[in-house]
């Protein structure tokens, strides 16, 4: 039973890294895994086996939210925006409770209250400068070093809470192409299309090569602020939180907005807030 709620919970962690605006990291710390996450990465070479029976688990379900949904995100956002936006902010809210607990207790000072603003400000401000338009992904050296770059970039920022790895893709182009090739590679490889497959491996392997690289560097980074200055840590972990609906909804196409589409969105955030409360119990 631990193993399949771990698994569910590394599914929605898989999911939010591939929606723009959602944060993987905003995930993790809603259902209270972040710390135990950080740490088994930052412990992989020290304690294997037990960092390994911690990271699988959520590891499968990642893959499982990246891999087997991304065709099912990319139709609910071009088709029920509204509505998926809301589970993803009522997951994110959902987790609220876990964060605020961590900075209870004594009043706020300058300085926490200034790092709440500045990474508030940071969101929305990537929000607004994101660029469209997309890259073409023809193989090269100078594209294998780019997506290698690209990989260690988007981790971590997936790995920050409150930052969408997925922003930083679309800011550069490469959002829809990523996403076009896994679904390509998911298409060639159930078709048996060898070289379609080996031509998306040719992509893929290089930016996840890039993304494993950045999430170590910086969970490293991470550890060391929460040991150091854990509330001012997690007081700019909310800001990012807090702006992190904000900027789901400033990243979506929502159209005509009609009572119907508003009554269920209310529904599917209730949805969200209680899958977010029930994962993040102990």
């Amino acid at each position: 039973m631990k193993w399949i709620k771990e698994i569910l919970k590394g599914v929605i962690i898989g999911i939010a890294n591939i929606i723009p605006g959602v944060s993987g990291g905003t995930m993790m710390v809603s259902m209270g895994i972040y710390d135990k996450i950080i740490g088994a990465v930052n412990q992989l070479l020290h304690h294997f086996i037990q960092s390994i029976k911690t990271l699988l688990p959520y590891g499968i379900g990642m893959i499982l939210g990246i891999g087997g949904l991304s065709f099912c995100i990319e139709y609910l956002f071009k088709n029920f925006p509204l509505q998926t936006a809301l589970l993803f902010i009522g997951l994110i809210f959902g987790g609220l409770p876990v964060i605020l607990r961590k900075v209870k207790g004594n009043r706020i000072n300058f300085l926490e209250g200034g790092l709440f603003l500045i990474f508030f400000a940071l969101i929305i401000g990537m929000q607004l400068l994101k660029e469209g338009g997309n890259v073409e992904l023809n193989l090269s050296i100078g594209l294998v070093l780019k997506l290698f770059l690209l990989g260690a970039l988007t981790s971590a920022a997936m790995v920050v809470p409150g930052v969408s790895g997925s922003m930083i893709l679309m800011s550069f182009g490469f959002y829809n192409p990523i996403i076009e090739t896994i679904n390509q590679f998911i298409r060639s490889t159930l078709d048996g299309k060898f070289s379609e497959m080996f031509h998306c491996v040719g992509i893929l392997f290089p930016f996840g090569i890039g993304v494993l690289v950045g999430i170590f560097a910086i969970a490293k980074l991470i550890e060391y602020l929460l040991h150091r200055f854990e509330r001012q840590t997690y007081f700019a972990i909310l800001g990012l939180i807090i702006a992190s609906p904000i900027a789901v909804l400033m990243g979506i196409g929502l159209g005509t907005v009609g009572i119907v589409s508003v009554l269920t969105g209310i529904v599917t955030f209730g949805l969200g807030f209680i899958a977010a409360w029930m994962l993040a119990v102990k």
